[in-house]
C-alpha cells in the first residue's frame, strides 16, 4: 500500500475523450501513454453528462448533474446548489493544502470553489478572449505548476487541480470553429483515419488532423509535469489522475449520450496502489473518482451517506469491491434545451429524449466547424426518436436502432423501467416536465417592472 496521504494532481482537459494512443486512437501520444504503463487505465471510464460543466460537476460532487444543480454550463447562469460539497473542500477538511492551476468550469465564482490558493486568471471559460487561451495552453499552465514544484511553494500533503485548454474549439474570424491551427502543428488530413461513428469525408479528416496539434501539446504539457515531480522528488508519494469531461468536439460524441460523447479517459497512477500498468475493463462513472479519492486518502469520515458515486478503490487493492452492472448519463441545457437520459450496461445502451430534437444533437462549436457541416443534412435535420435501443456488441458506432425489433422488446422494458426509476430515485425534475433555462429569471423579467 502505497502512502496514506500522497499529494494528488488532478490532470483534465477538455473535449478529449478516448483520442490517446493507449486507448487505440490514431494517434502518437508517447507520454500520456507512459503515464497509462506506470500507472493503471480505466478502459471502460464514462461521464454523467457529455458537456463540460455537468460532467465536471460531477467529478468534484460525486453526484449527477440533476442532483447538484449544475444541469447546463457555468457561463450559462447554471451553478452547483450553494449547499453542494466539493472534492477541494472535502481534502481541505483532512488537511491538504489545495490549489488550481488553470482553467475550470464549475462555477462563475471562483471564491465558490474553495481553493486555498489560486494560480491563474480568467480561469472560467476557455472561449473568452486570446490572452486566457495563451495562458491556459497545456504548455504554459506545466509550466508554471513546474516552477511551483521546483521552488517547493507547497505544504504537504497538497491537491493542485490542474486545467488545460486544449482540446476545445477555437471561433475564427469567418465564424468558423477550428483547433487553432497558427498555434499547434496540424497533421496531414491523408494521414489521419476517421473513428468508426464518423464519415470518412475531407471535412472530418481536416478537422481531426487539426485536433492532432492540440493533442500533442497536452501529451507535452502531461511529460513536463511528469518530469518535474521526479526532479522534486515527489513521484513516490504523489497520486497523478488524467482525465477529461467528455468526447471530442465531433458531431456523435461531445453533446450526445452515445457512447463517443460520454466515454472519457481515465489513467491514474498512485504508488503502492495502481503502479503496475493494469487495464481495467469494469464499467466506471465519474461520479466515482471522489468517492475513491476519499476512501484512499482514509477520508471516509467526511463523506456524505448520499453520494451517487461508489469507491473503486477495492478494485485498485484486491479489496472489497461492488462492480457497476449500469451507469446513466444524461444532458439538459447546453447552447439550447436538449433534454436526454441514458442507461448503459455492458451490453446495452437506451436513451431515452424528452424534446423535439434533431437526430444528432450539434453543439454551436461542432455545427460551425468542417465536420459540422459535412453531416448537418443527414444529422441535423431530421427528428430523432424519442427511444433508442443498441446492441453494442452487435453495432458498438452505436447506428442501429432496435427499440421497435421483437427481439429485444424485453430488453427495451428492462432498461425503460430501469431508466424511470432511478430518474424517480434521484428527484430528477425532468419527470415533471420541461427544465427552464439557468437565466430563467432573467428570461421573464420585464423592463416596465424592473423600473
Amino acid at each position: 500500500m502505497g502512502p496514506s496521504r500522497p499529494n494528488i494532481v488532478l490532470l483534465m482537459c477538455h473535449d478529449l475523450g478516448r483520442y490517446l494512443g493507449c486507448y487505440g486512437a490514431d494517434i502518437e501520444t508517447p507520454r500520456i501513454d507512459a503515464l497509462a504503463d506506470s500507472g493503471v487505465c480505466f478502459e471502460n471510464h464514462f461521464v454523467t453528462a457529455p458537456q463540460c460543466s455537468p460532467s465536471r460537476g460531477s467529478f468534484v460532487t460525486g453526484r449527477y448533474p440533476h442532483v447538484n444543480g449544475l444541469m447546463g454550463l457555468a457561463h450559462g447562469n447554471w451553478e452547483l446548489h450553494e449547499d453542494e460539497r466539493i472534492l477541494p473542500q472535502y481534502l481541505d477538511d483532512v488537511g491538504y493544502e489545495t490549489h488550481l492551476f488553470g482553467l475550470q468550469h464549475i462555477t462563475q465564482d471562483t471564491d465558490r470553489l474553495g481553493y486555498d490558493y489560486v494560480h491563474s486568471e480568467g480561469n472560467l471559460y476557455p472561449g473568452v478572449s486570446p490572452e486566457v487561451h495563451q495562458a491556459n495552453r497545456a504548455r504554459n499552465v506545466a509550466s508554471v505548476l513546474s516552477g511551483f514544484l521546483e521552488r517547493k511553494a507547497f505544504q504537504s500533503p497538497f491537491f493542485a487541480s490542474v486545467g488545460f485548454f486544449e482540446l476545445h474549439r477555437v471561433e475564427e474570424e469567418t465564424g468558423r470553429f477550428g483547433f487553432d491551427n497558427d498555434h499547434y502543428e496540424t497533421a496531414d488530413p491523408d494521414e489521419v483515419r476517421p473513428p468508426s461513428y464518423l464519415p470518412d469525408r475531407r471535412g472530418i479528416r481536416q478537422d481531426l488532423a487539426e485536433m492532432h496539434g492540440m493533442v500533442h501539446a497536452l501529451d507535452d504539457a502531461v511529460g513536463t509535469i511528469i518530469d518535474a515531480l521526479e526532479a522534486a522528488g515527489l513521484d513516490e508519494e504523489t497520486m497523478v489522475i488524467f482525465t477529461t469531461e467528455h468526447g471530442i468536439a465531433f458531431p456523435r460524441a461531445k453533446g450526445s449520450c452515445y457512447d463517443a460523447g460520454i466515454e472519457a479517459a481515465l489513467l491514474l497512477r498512485c504508488p503502492g496502489v495502481a503502479d503496475d500498468g493494469t487495464r481495467y475493463d469494469e464499467l466506471l462513472s465519474n461520479v466515482d473518482i471522489l468517492p475513491t479519492i476519499l476512501d484512499l486518502v482514509d477520508a471516509d469520515s467526511e463523506r456524505p451517506d448520499d453520494l451517487d458515486g461508489r469507491s473503486a478503490l477495492g478494485l485498485l487493492t484486491g479489496g472489497e469491491y461492488d462492480p457497476r452492472t449500469q451507469l446513466f448519463a444524461e444532458m439538459t441545457w447546453h447552447d439550447m434545451y436538449n433534454p436526454v437520459r441514458a442507461i448503459r450496461t455492458e451490453r446495452y445502451k437506451y436513451i431515452r429524449s424528452f424534446w423535439h430534437l434533431p437526430k444528432v444533437y450539434l453543439t454551436k462549436d461542432i455545427f460551425a466547424s468542417e465536420a459540422g457541416r459535412t453531416v448537418r443534412e443527414t444529422d441535423g435535420i431530421p427528428q430523432r426518436p424519442y427511444e433508442e435501443l443498441y446492441d453494442l456488441h452487435e453495432t458498438p458506432q452505436e447506428d442501429d436502432n432496435v427499440v421497435f425489433e421483437p427481439t429485444y422488446q424485453d430488453v427495451r422494458t428492462d432498461l425503460s423501467r430501469r431508466l424511470y426509476e432511478w430518474m424517480s430515485d434521484t428527484d430528477d425534475p425532468l419527470l415533471e416536465g420541461p427544465v427552464p433555462p439557468g437565466d430563467y429569471d432573467e428570461i421573464t423579467s420585464w423592463a416596465h417592472e424592473d423600473g
